[in-house]
């Protein structure tokens, strides 16, 4: 999917601490690393919560005027700081000039969207016309898989993964009663193998070998959830359209995570929300993408004025001129206030790319990995330390920012601990810990001090566990 760094995490922290002649866990190590990232000014451009603000802070433990851990920007991203003035540039428009605002300013009201869509192109591999702003992403998807998913007596599966995001499952259960199909026999769901908690690539292959003949669409977590593991895209892609299904992916926990290529690979349709890696606040304006090998062949199943095309939108003749591809798939004018808010994060990602973003995430979370692999890694349990284990994949290629994390004591203790020292992570069902360092705004050292916390509330939880 894309190439290997010339050097791995792990590599890297043994030199930089060679070269500064210390441990690899030694503070220096990170705040070297830290002098050296080139993108580290970018967590300028983001308001980071402090101490004294969080509610779950317990004041004796920290300084309450520092920043806090925050590692949760897989489920809400930071609030970039020029989202307040583009909200107050598009009031003061609506205040001072009424309905004009829809033909004037930076972002008219009547294209905001269009006007930011050139700045996903770089994010998700595509070209401007693939792409479309707008909705949820539930939404989204329901409209994607209306004009998709078109079941026959021989192909009526969907292909998904077990464990899929609520959003996907209900979304593709939904679908498959629209059309008076027994969830059980259509709804095909690919599990792990007996014992590992991630999914091989050979296996989705096998199974898209054997029955592809009978599945319609395949729809898959660009980086699922729970695990954080990055899924193999145009693999998963060309052995489904080999088979003749149409492929799409969910790429909430994807976008302005990994770098994509949605349109060299050739990928069907897309979906994606924008509050997590993309920062637009939460419900943001979401996103969707068609190959515009469909602009022509595809069309939406459910239209709106919004999907006519402009030059004679206003004719008002009720003669449909539909956009072809993605475009064509709006239904109604754009969230102006949305658009704002998004506009000022992917501002952000055109200065930093995805590229080199992507190059900073791959150390960022490597380091964390080899830290927590140090100290809490399964050879540890003989000094009867908890356990630490990581489920995400360890190759990089396999994963983005988040390592999702498995512990050896009552994970409940743990995160109030956590919560306490000002580190801002999340628990998912059954039993994991998700940590995401972000490289936009996250630092090495972050990742250092986090691993010190983690230490303090391990020695508190356990505690605690132990006294019951």
């Amino acid at each position: 999917m894309e190439p290997l760094p010339l050097e791995l995490p792990a590599d890297t922290v043994q030199r930089v601490a060679a070269e500064l002649r210390c441990h690899p866990t030694d503070e220096r190590v990170a705040l070297r690393l830290d002098e050296e990232d080139k993108l580290r000014h970018f967590k300028e451009y983001f308001y980071i919560p402090k101490m004294q603000d969080l509610p779950k802070i317990d004041l004796s433990l920290v300084n309450k005027d520092e920043n806090a851990i925050y590692f949760v920007g897989n489920s809400l991203g930071l609030q970039p700081k020029m989202v307040k003035t583009y909200l107050e540039e598009e009031l003061d428009k609506w205040a001072k000039m009424g309905a004009y605002g829809h033909e004037v300013g930076r972002r008219p009201w009547i294209t905001g969207d269009e006007t930011i869509a050139g700045l996903m192109t770089d994010i998700v591999g595509a070209n401007e016309k693939e792409i479309v702003l707008m909705n949820g992403l539930s939404v989204n998807l329901h409209l994607l898989l209306l004009s998709f998913f078109k079941p026959t007596p021989k192909r009526y599966k969907i292909l998904l993964e077990a464990k899929a995001f609520p959003s996907d499952h209900y979304a593709i259960e939904s679908q498959l009663q629209l059309h008076g199909l027994d969830i059980e026999k259509s709804m095909r769901i690919i599990e792990p193998r007996q014992g590992e908690e991630t999914w091989r690539t050979e296996d989705i292959l096998e199974v898209i070998e054997k029955e592809g003949d009978s599945i319609a669409v395949i729809l898959f977590s660009g980086v699922h959830y729970y695990t954080g593991q990055y899924f193999n895209i145009p693999a998963i892609t060309k052995a489904g359209q080999a088979k003749g299904c149409f492929v799409g992916f969910d790429l909430a926990h994807t976008v302005g995570n990994v770098e994509l290529r949605l349109h060299d690979w050739g990928v069907d349709f897309a979906c994606w929300c924008s509050y997590k890696y993309l920062n637009s606040g939460a419900g943001g304006l979401a996103g969707a993408f068609v190959h515009e090998k469909h602009a022509h062949t595809i069309k939406p199943a459910l239209v709106g004025w919004f999907g006519h095309e402009l030059s004679t939108r206003f004719k008002m003749d009720n003669k449909l001129q539909l956009i072809p591809g993605a475009n064509g798939f709006r239904i109604s004018n754009p969230p102006m206030l949305l658009v704002c808010s998004l506009h000022a994060s992917l501002e952000i990602f055109k200065k930093a790319t995805m590229k080199a973003l992507r190059r900073k995430s791959i150390l960022l979370t490597g380091y964390l990995e080899y830290l927590l692999k140090h100290y809490y890694g399964k050879d540890k349990a003989e000094t009867k330390k908890p356990v630490v284990t990581i489920i995400t994949p360890s190759h990089i290629e396999s994963r983005g920012c988040q390592l999702t994390l498995v512990f050896s004591v009552p994970i409940k203790g743990v995160l109030q601990e956590l919560e306490k020292r000002g580190v801002m992570c999340d628990k998912r069902e059954p039993n994991g810990i998700r940590v995401a360092p972000v490289p936009l705004y996250n630092s090495f050292h972050d990742v250092y001090k986090f691993i010190n916390l983690l230490s303090s509330a391990l020695d508190s939880a356990e505690g605690k566990h132990s006294s019951v």
